[in-house]
């Protein structure tokens, strides 16, 4: 077993951090909170990233923004001992991580990028998919701990590869439920059955995760949050800031920035994803329901 440590302890470096423990590792947290650092069982807690990278040889870490990534990564390698890795689950900017990982290697240390996707869910049940970029040595070296907190790992390639693919996979899930909602805001103005409609879509051959999955549940709002509307338009911005940057046409991101800071405007901002058909109907003045029926 190894010495692992975990900084950012939200929904999901939380139930990473747990499943850490529960695998037999030596585990080490720190949080900007330390009550969620004292919530993990069978974890030692310290006061900073500094210290975590003290006595860990591979650290995750969960972060809301680059700029959070890239000042615990400083204070982390203050105290990292040559060779450590750091792991980072976050969703960021592929230029930012290859940034990071030009400075960690010139201090010696190495950066494995692992963004995911599944959610707090998947976190907790090992159902997550790592999406990871880094040299094959060192993510060699933390497959044997990163495989079994989820379902999938997929190395795509140096340092940068692993976060545009999660940009992608986040450009198609946010696309393919506004476009959902859309659609069933306009079949329901047309005085169409929303069960109806969902039933058409999904036989005619257009239908996408929402409509096949989550559609289930749009009666159902006010859920915990697990995936912030708020966290969903900096991750958006974050895909619109990188399509510029290749040159790749950014429309449809442009589209989420736009759909998604209307959701923080209007006050969305910490509510669950699950939520934003409460957007939807605000801006077509149409109430989205299934009322029990089969979808």
């Amino acid at each position: 077993m190894a010495r692992v440590g975990v900084v950012g302890l939200g929904n999901i470096g939380g139930a990473i951090a747990a499943n850490l423990v529960a695998d037999g590792h030596e585990v080490t947290v720190a949080d900007a909170d330390p009550a969620r650092a004292a919530a993990v069982e069978g974890a030692v807690t310290v006061g900073s990233a500094a210290e975590v990278g003290a006595e860990s040889a591979v650290t995750f870490t969960s972060l809301p923004t680059p700029e959070v990534v890239a000042a615990v990564a400083g204070e982390w390698a203050t105290n990292a001992h040559p060779g450590s890795i750091l792991v980072d689950l976050s969703t960021t900017l592929p230029a930012a991580s290859q940034a990071l990982a030009e400075q960690l290697e010139a201090t010696g240390h190495h950066l494995v990028e692992a963004p995911l996707t599944g959610g707090a869910v998947g976190a907790q049940g090992r159902t997550l998919v790592f999406m990871v970029g880094g040299s094959d040595e060192a993510v060699a070296q933390v497959r044997p701990i990163l495989d079994p907190l989820g379902r999938a790992t997929f190395h795509l390639g140096p340092v940068g590869t692993g976060t545009t693919m999660k940009l992608v996979n986040s450009l198609l899930a946010f696309a393919c439920t506004w476009a959902s909602l859309e659609g069933l805001a306009l079949a329901t103005a047309a005085g169409i059955d929303l069960n109806a409609a969902v039933e058409v879509v999904r036989t005619g051959g257009a239908s996408n995760f929402f409509i096949d999955r989550a559609v289930q549940g749009i009666d159902t709002r006010g859920r915990p949050t697990q995936f912030a509307l708020a966290l969903a338009a900096k991750d958006a911005g974050l895909i619109s800031e990188t399509a510029a940057a290749t040159g790749v046409s950014g429309a449809v991101a442009g589209a989420m920035v736009e759909v998604l800071g209307d959701a923080v405007a209007r006050g969305l901002g910490e509510r669950d994803w699950s939520d934003l058909v409460e957007l939807a109907e605000a801006r077509s003045g149409v109430r989205l329901t299934l009322g029990g029926g089969p979808a």
